[in-house]
């Protein structure tokens, strides 16, 4: 048989071209691909369960709002501040707090123990109507425009007989007898389904009077979720944990189903065409399902089971990127195949004058020096028959020129150390070399630097085991037996490591990265080489990376995913009992309204510092939300724990705080058995939370609102008599107008407080004697920063309307709100006159009379214009009658 003719330069240069491309496309592609889509499942996890967690404390900030209306409002009617039987108050009144708040609370309302039905409603146009059902009524519930100073106006709607009792939010508190959110039901009036905050009304013999009840229509929460979700192309649903019955989506779809005889029926999760959801609920928990990426939190409220569930499509980072790689590999592959053709044709015009090479090769083989080749071309082929020719010429000269052509090969040797040296000290890794004894053999200067040397002849000679390699991390030695370099080198294998130090010349050490490998010769191991490199900056910015990913940029804590990670490691029952405290900052809203949310940062930052300082060894703290903290302690009974919060009051309590006195609402659990869940454990402690806030609420609001009124007036001594002063004014016109003994108590409060706002003014501004328009508009804002702490404060609620409006005209030109005539609130107007006169009477010129004049004038000068005309006569009145009494005496 004729044996195989062996392939050609040309062709095996063709095939191991074409197999190195192949290999080299579908290796990266794959290693890239595969990278890259586990990189990608990743972050559509992180986003979906960041997008959940944020729609979990939002949607429980939603709900908070009807609770807060109702925690607040209770009390006002319970201790009877207004007058229910009043229908003028008692419209007012929910008129008023209606409006106070965002356009998706739908009602306010009270529905009293006899059937009676009170409240104030938005309508579709979010205009806010009157509804009224008693005696009048004759048991059906009327709507009521309503006028501008908030009464009532001409019948709009009439909505049918109603019973209040017998709607789920009344049943709900009747049967409980505590304040509680109500089930999912029907709306009596609306298309839709609600959800009611509502809170028990008790007489003085604790009996129930009533039910207030805050009314939240869910097409709301749906359409926050819409909002919240839409733009990455996510969904949202909120369903009830116990029976996955919809609560709100952002599908747009609704959440309930309407028969021809008026019952509705509400849909379950599995009616949902996204099925991913209802995979999520019964698995129990988030994962991948159906394309999606599905989060699963809960929201737990008094009443309220509630799970949140956000699905992100696997394909939000897939889509354009795999089309890019089609594409990409498409055109790969046709660069590839461009590239042969042309190899073929190139090769085939170079290799042809290899023929002749091959023939005056083998005559110079045979003896026949006098062959030359023919010099046809100016390339590596004429080098290389260049070369062959030369090679033919000092062949035949070799006897008699021997000598010097091996002085020319030692100086060609020489030069070719000189340029590996050259390219060794160019290189940035450090590397040396060693025999088997570990002797250094030589480095290059790479090593001699990061190493700390002067110069390479502090190294080589020496045992480079005792000189950068000697001592572990801590410093402790490390025996040459122990030197994974010197072992891998004589069993004759390579190593590579980053978890080991060297050693510099002043005995420091730092982290590196290194790789041995052997060095053999004629099947000997001879020595071996060393490269590294210190990536002690790599490691930091490594480290960097993992601290963020696990605490809280703000205030260094741990974040709310490394708490719950820390939890599972804890969650043992080495470490029980385990204890868990709930803290919610007080006074954080305040200082953002106020100061802005630099200082809210730094309130944050030294309440972190607080917990952190009462913590021990192995517990655990961290910030799961804007004002709220978690503290996990192992081996912690519920004494200890009380130990720890009574601790962590005290610091809070002598801690001087830059801006307002602030306080910290605290509650605890603790596990004893392993049964008890996380969600079980941070739910209890939360709840004993917002028990101590509530206990607490009263003393914490006066607190902060004295707190606030003592750094006004110690910034300004000036306000505090002028807001007494303003009060005595106020109350001598309040009397003259015989006001009632309540509305003159309420006078003289908004009096005392009515510049409260002033405390986000700048020491520099109150300094000035002139102000710029700029400086005037910033120093405007404090009637609307007062608003804003009086609304904060239940006691106050009553005279945020007055603070907020005691610098409006009579003639509508004042601010901030450009009110006219009597839709200024009367006791605001009061308080202006007052306000005004004090103010010329302390700054004018000129002795005492002169003064009393200047202010009378600007009084009088200012009826009809600044000030109620009426009001401002009857007050100048009264300066001449107190003014004659004193002449009389």
């Amino acid at each position: 048989m004729k044996s195989k003719k062996p392939l050609s330069i040309k062709q095996t240069v063709f095939l191991i071209f074409l197999g190195v491309m192949v290999l080299t496309l579908v290796g990266i592609g794959t290693m890239v691909y595969t990278r890259w889509t586990a990189s990608a499942m990743k972050t559509t996890d992180d986003i979906s369960n960041t997008i959940g967690l944020s729609l979990q404390n939002q949607l429980g900030s939603f709900m908070s709002i009807p609770w807060q209306i109702n925690e607040t409002s209770h009390t006002i009617i319970e201790q009877q501040v207004i007058d229910m039987g009043s229908d003028v108050q008692r419209d007012r009144f929910f008129v008023s707090v209606l409006s106070s708040f965002a356009p998706y609370v739908y009602s306010f309302s009270y529905g009293s123990s006899e059937g009676h039905y009170f409240g104030a409603r938005r309508n579709a146009q979010d205009s806010v109507e009157i509804m009224r059902n008693d005696e009048q009524t004759g048991g059906r519930s009327w709507y009521y425009s309503v006028t501008p100073d908030l009464r009532i106006a001409q019948k709009i709607f009439d909505a049918g007989t109603f019973d209040p009792r017998t709607r789920p939010w009344y049943k709900t508190v009747e049967q409980s007898g505590a304040a509680s959110f109500s089930p999912v039901y029907k709306h009596f009036v609306m298309d839709d389904m609600s959800i009611s905050a509502a809170w028990p009304i008790y007489n003085q013999d604790n009996v129930l009077q009533g039910v207030l009840g805050t009314h939240v229509l869910l097409t709301h929460i749906g359409e926050y979720l819409a909002r919240a979700v839409s733009p990455i192309g996510g969904q949202a649903v909120v369903i009830e944990r116990k029976t996955g019955l919809l609560v709100a989506n952002s599908l747009g779809m609704k959440n309930f189903s309407s028969a021809a005889d008026g019952t509705f029926q509400r849909l379950h999760i599995s009616a949902l065409p996204n099925k991913a959801f209802a995979q999520a609920f019964e698995a129990g928990q988030g994962s991948t399902f159906q394309g999606y990426q599905v989060s699963m939190l809960p929201l737990t409220l008094p009443g309220v089971d509630w799970l949140v569930l956000c699905a992100i499509p696997n394909d939000i980072l897939f889509s354009e990127v795999r089309n890019t790689i089609i594409i990409t590999i498409f055109l790969a592959l046709l660069a590839m195949l461009a590239g042969l053709f042309l190899y073929n044709i190139v090769a085939g015009y170079l290799m042809h004058p290899l023929d002749q090479l091959l023939e005056v090769s083998k005559a110079l083989s045979e003896g026949d020096l006098s062959r030359r080749t023919h010099l046809s071309r100016e390339d590596e082929i004429g080098s290389i028959s260049s070369s062959m020719n030369n090679v033919a010429d000092t062949m035949q000269n070799l006897i008699n020129t021997l000598e010097s052509q091996v002085k020319e090969r030692t100086e060609a040797l020489h030069e070719n150390k000189e340029q590996l040296e050259l390219l060794l000290n160019s290189t940035a890794e450090g590397i040396y070399g060693i025999d088997l004894e570990g002797i250094c053999t030589f480095c290059n200067q790479s090593a001699v630097t990061i190493l700390g040397y002067e110069s390479q002849e502090h190294i080589v000679g020496k045992q480079a085991h005792a000189l950068i390699h000697h001592s572990h991390r801590g410093g402790k030695p490390r025996p040459i037996s122990e030197c994974k370099i010197f072992q891998a080198i004589h069993e004759g294998r390579g190593i590579a490591a980053e978890d080991e130090v060297f050693w510099r010349a002043d005995g420091t050490s730092f982290v590196v990265s290194y790789h041995a490998y052997p060095q053999i010769r004629s099947g000997n191991v001879v020595g071996g080489v060393v490269s590294f490199m210190d990536i002690t900056q790599r490691r930091q910015k490594e480290d960097q990376i993992a601290f963020l990913g696990s605490h809280d940029p703000l205030t260094g804590l741990f974040n709310r995913r490394h708490f719950e990670e820390q939890f599972r490691l804890l969650n043992k029952d080495e470490y029980l009992p385990l204890s868990l405290i709930f803290a919610d900052l007080n006074g954080l809203k305040l200082t953002n309204d106020i100061f802005g949310h630099k200082e809210g940062d730094r309130l944050l930052c030294q309440a972190a510092e607080i917990l952190k300082q009462a913590c021990r060894g192995g517990d655990v703290v961290a910030r799961i939300g804007g004002d709220e903290f978690i503290l996990l302690l192992p081996n912690t009974n519920a004494e200890q724990t009380r130990q720890a919060i009574y601790q962590i009051r005290q610091s809070i309590a002598k801690t001087p705080f830059e801006t307002i006195k602030c306080s910290i609402s605290l509650g605890f659990d603790t596990k004893t058995t392993p049964e008890v869940t996380l969600e079980e454990l941070m739910a209890n402690a939360e709840n004993a939370m917002y028990k101590d806030k509530i206990s607490n609420r009263k003393h914490v609001q006066h607190t902060m609102l004295a707190n606030l009124q003592e750094k006004l007036f110690t910034r300004n001594p000036k306000e505090k008599e002028h807001s007494k002063a303003v009060g005595r004014l106020s109350s001598r016109l309040g009397s003259a107008l015989r006001l009632t003994e309540a509305e003159i108590v309420t006078l003289e409060k908004a009096a005392l407080v009515h510049d409260i706002g002033k405390i986000s003014v700048s020491e520099e501004l109150f300094a000035k004697k002139v102000l710029t328009d700029h400086e005037y508009a910033t120093m405007q804002q404090h009637a609307v920063v007062g608003y804003r702490i009086l609304n904060l404060f239940e006691d106050t609620l009553v005279l945020a309307e007055v603070v907020y409006s005691h610098h409006e005209r009579w003639d509508g030109k004042g601010y901030p709100r450009g009110l006219q005539g009597n839709r200024i609130p009367l006791l605001a107007r009061i308080i202006a006159i007052a306000e005004v006169y004090d103010r010329v009477l302390t700054d004018a010129e000129g002795d005492e009379h002169q003064r009393t004049q200047k202010a009378r004038t600007v009084i009088h000068e200012g009826a009809g214009t600044q000030f109620d005309p009426d009001l401002a006569s009857l007050f100048l009145a009264l300066l001449e009658q107190e003014q004659s009494n004193s002449h009389n005496l």
